[in-house]
């Protein structure tokens, strides 16, 4: 899949000395750690740079299509030793803590609004008046953004309805959301806000420059949420029998994401870009490319590891929260789910 003829030659003339000996330290094998690619994917580039400098690594990497990730965790005998994943499936899937416990989040949201011509910036103070009556097209309405989006309009008492399509009439007193595909967000496509993550924000600002009316940032849903560092996006998780069998892998794998925003704010984009198609799996179309991803998108990303000990509250408060909107979105987790190491 990735680093595919790395060390191909190496491994040949030295066979015959490695017969009885791991992959890894000597003490087991190297732990397989998934995860889709896009923003989350991002939280490991600090993990897979240091993993590249050891001559036997203890983690072999895969970034595989978001539309597959749970199939790694799910099954009589799951792939993935640790996970990244939505925080929302982790704990509908595996909130039970008898298989995986999760061992932090990663990601604290990458959902941006755009709009165009004189429509004003939303913010907390001006988020009912600047959208009642308007219509705000939302990619992904039915799954997490959607349903953050709607956690958020009502925190603040906004009512809203879902309609048709932008050329359904809306409800004047009401925000009307509408599903959008991203391809499909245009400063055409008749709505007066757009909910989109990023990269994709930046990239229709960036590819309506020259338009009649080009697309200009307008709020950012993290801030919007109400807490500080947004909300709980992705979460990793691990095999209880990886973290009971190999602690001190554990121990060094918390390390690197304890260090991965650091490091992001350092690193070269192409330097990224580089770290993560090492370890895509193959023919999968990346999220990120030197046209899409900068600097400022990274930063957007909002990369940074919470330890379980320190987010479960906020977890479960947001799970909560999203049960409220929509009781199948996810469910509340067990004690047992969340590692307290």
């Amino acid at each position: 899949m990735k680093k595919l003829f790395a060390g191909i030659l190496a491994t040949a003339l030295l066979a015959g000395a490695m017969v009885g000996v791991t992959a890894c330290d000597g003490n087991g094998d190297s732990l397989e750690v998934y995860s889709p690619d896009g923003a989350p994917a991002l939280s490991l580039c600090y993990a897979i740079s240091e993993e590249d400098k050891k001559e036997d690594e203890l983690f072999d990497f895969d970034i595989v299509n978001a539309e597959t990730i749970t199939t790694y965790v799910t099954g009589a005998k799951p792939e993935a030793d640790i996970c990244v994943l939505p925080v929302n499936a982790a704990a509908k899937i595996l909130g039970t803590g008898s298989v995986y416990q999760m061992l932090g989040t990663v990601t604290n949201g990458n959902l941006y609004f755009l709009t165009t011509g004189e429509n004003p910036e939303l913010t907390a103070e001006n988020l009912k008046t600047a959208l009642v009556g308007k219509k705000v097209g939302v990619v992904q309405l039915q799954n997490v953004p959607g349903l953050t989006l709607q956690v958020v309009l009502g925190g603040y008492e906004v009512p809203y309805q879902t309609i048709a399509s932008a050329q359904a009439e809306g409800d004047a007193t009401k925000v009307n959301l509408v599903a959008f595909a991203s391809e499909n967000v245009t400063p055409a496509g008749n709505c007066d806000y757009y909910l989109c993550p990023e990269p994709a924000a930046s990239a229709k600002i960036k590819g309506t420059a020259t338009a009649q009316k080009p697309f200009k940032m307008a709020g950012d849903l993290q801030a919007l949420y109400g807490e500080e560092g947004g909300y709980p996006q992705a979460a990793v998780v691990a095999k209880k029998s990886a973290i009971e069998n190999y602690p001190e892998h554990i121990k060094t794998f918390l390390g690197y994401l304890e260090q991965s925003e650091n490091f992001l704010k350092k690193a070269s984009v192409e330097e990224i870009l580089r770290l993560l198609a090492e370890e895509r799996e193959d023919g999968l179309a990346p999220s990120f490319n030197a046209n899409n991803l900068t600097k400022e998108v990274v930063a957007r990303c909002s990369v940074r590891f919470t330890a379980s000990k320190t987010c479960k509250d906020k977890v479960v408060s947001f799970l909560q929260k999203l049960i409220a909107v929509n009781a199948n979105s996810t469910a509340k987790p067990t004690d047992e789910f969340f590692y307290m190491g």
